[in-house]
């Protein structure tokens, strides 16, 4: 059986990188890290992750990102998946963008950018004891 996975998506490569190694060094091998740089990689992943029986089990998302923003990715991602744990990190959303996401995606929370280390990984921890 597969790891369950963590995706997170921002179209800043060094955001990735960043949360990756916050990532490994909090919880280990326990999951597996995925990135993408846009909402279209991010389906992409979710839905070959899904074909492969693994279970993405929380996002971390940016919200201004090329093509789609991270709330209507969000949205689109709890349609089909609305047991994922959803996380917008940002440093530019708007509240109409927040709420949206709250009420149609289940937004666990929202964290602004720069963030500190120890609140995404709290609150990663938080949702993740929500499964």
């Amino acid at each position: 059986m597969s790891k369950p996975v963590i995706l997170c998506v921002d179209d800043e490569r060094i955001i990735l990188d960043s949360l990756r190694t916050q990532l490994t060094a909090e919880f280990g091998d326990a999951y597996t890290y995925e990135g993408a740089e846009d909402a279209e990689e991010a389906l992409d992943v979710i839905s070959e992750l899904s074909d492969e029986e693994t279970s993405v089990i929380l996002i971390i998302c940016d919200w201004l990102m090329p093509g789609i923003k991270g709330d209507e990715l969000l949205i689109r991602i709890h349609q089909s998946y609305p047991h994922v744990i959803k996380i917008m990190l940002t440093g530019q959303a708007d509240e109409v963008a927040i709420d949206r996401a709250k009420k149609q995606a289940n937004l666990y929370r929202c964290l602004s950018k720069p963030w500190l280390e120890s609140d995404l990984l709290e609150t990663i921890r938080s949702g993740l004891s929500k499964l």
